[in-house]
């Protein structure tokens, strides 16, 4: 692999979400000459699917640029410290610390209008007699707290299909910050309500993050394209050598 290779965008979903979330960036992210992959991330478990992020990321063979919305920005602070992740970007997202979860962060701030609005739904855990949780979104107020601002036809589609995140992953630590080490990009959704925006705010500050912010909800894939992808590629041209 040449690092000056152009590099391959991977963009990662995050809960509630799958990677039909990313429909409307990954045309403007192609146009402009860009490699994209967007894997399905299992969502059982923040330490579980980071490592299998990283594995798709390995399998790469040029430089990367890793995306993730929501607990996708979890994800990827784990998954990029992968030798050939050149930067980060985040989505209105989560930028954990070394040692910190989901639940540590979110609970320095005030809720979101979703936490009243979570679905608890049990699972079977393969290989194991234990139950596990899936958490998702009431169908019927995911439009208003997720997809204010996306067309009403396709955010009553999104509610119905969401894909869960379970319960456990809200409680696991990050045992690495990988923005630490690579420079990263953050996007706040200003008018955010399933995740408050000073959350996002504060991570990107901690992190010394070159910082955005977007009049959008919370899938601001959908709602501002060209916003995100424009901040994508200045992470491209960025790191480029």
């Amino acid at each position: 692999m040449s690092r000056h290779a152009r590099p391959t965008v991977v963009l990662v979903h995050g809960a509630f979400a799958d990677a039909s979330s990313y429909a409307r960036v990954i045309p403007e992210l192609t146009a402009a000459g860009l490699e994209v992959v967007a894997p399905a991330v299992p969502n059982r478990g923040l330490v579980d699917d980071a490592a299998y992020i990283a594995s798709v990321v390995r399998a790469v063979d040029r430089p990367v640029i890793l995306v993730g919305h929501s607990y996708g920005g979890a994800v990827i602070t784990l998954a990029g410290t992968e030798d050939n992740v050149r930067a980060l970007v985040y989505l209105a997202g989560y930028a954990l610390e070394e040692g910190e979860s989901l639940g540590e962060l979110q609970g320095r701030f005030p809720d979101s209008d979703l936490a009243d609005a979570l679905v608890y739904t049990p699972f079977p855990v393969a290989g194991s007699a234990e139950t596990g949780t899936d958490v998702s979104v009431e169908a019927g107020k995911f439009p208003a707290l997720f997809a204010a601002d996306v067309a009403p036809e396709l955010a009553a589609v999104l509610a119905v299909s969401q894909r869960p995140l379970a319960a456990g992953a809200f409680t696991e630590a990050a045992p690495v910050a990988a923005w630490k080490s690579k420079p990263s990009w953050g996007l706040v959704a200003a008018s955010d309500r399933t995740i408050n925006p000073d959350v996002e705010r504060y991570g990107y500050e901690r992190a010394g993050m070159t910082t955005v912010e977007v009049d959008s909800s919370h899938l601001v894939m959908l709602s501002q394209p060209k916003a995100v992808a424009e901040l994508i590629q200045d992470a491209v041209r960025s790191t480029a050598h």
